[in-house]
């Protein structure tokens, strides 16, 4: 589906498609339930993390999808939601960074992103000022400029 999804933005002239990378194992805990509309769209059998773990991109499926972008001539993108999938995707060669909205607080994960010196996108869902300020302020502690950062 993943592929088809590049195909389908090529074709619909995007420049860029993004995906999500993560490990469930580092963005949810063990048996953290499933929310309500979880539960109604993919049963009640596995807990959260199982359920997250099938969406999961191996290193081999970013390899496939950046070369299927690449056929497609449309850029690869893809959002790290924790340390270990940001680094792989700087292995990958992504030449900027975005910052989940729901990781806006998470100082520790903004230090290891702007350690990158790498642009940034911030993304700041329904983050207040004062918490879109201190993210600013990690990522230019962390070498970025303000030039740098886009603020969604």
């Amino acid at each position: 589906m993943a592929r088809q999804l590049v195909r389908v933005a090529a074709e619909a002239g995007a420049d860029i498609v993004k995906f999500q990378t993560f490990v469930a194992s580092k963005i949810t805990a063990a048996h953290a339930p499933k929310a309500e509309y979880q539960k109604a769209t993919t049963g009640t059998e596995e807990s959260q993390q199982e359920m997250i773990a099938r969406l999961e991109l191996s290193r081999a499926d970013h390899d496939v999808l950046i070369e299927e972008c690449r056929q497609a001539g449309i850029t690869f993108f893809s959002t790290g939601f924790d340390e270990e999938s940001l680094d792989m995707l700087v292995e990958l060669g992504i030449d900027r960074i975005k910052v989940p909205s729901g990781e806006l607080t998470n100082l520790p994960l903004l230090r290891h992103m702007a350690s990158k010196k790498l642009p940034v996108i911030l993304s700041t869902g329904m983050a207040t000022m004062g918490e879109i300020e201190d993210a600013i302020r990690v990522m230019e502690e962390g070498g970025v400029p303000r030039s740098q950062i886009t603020v969604l």
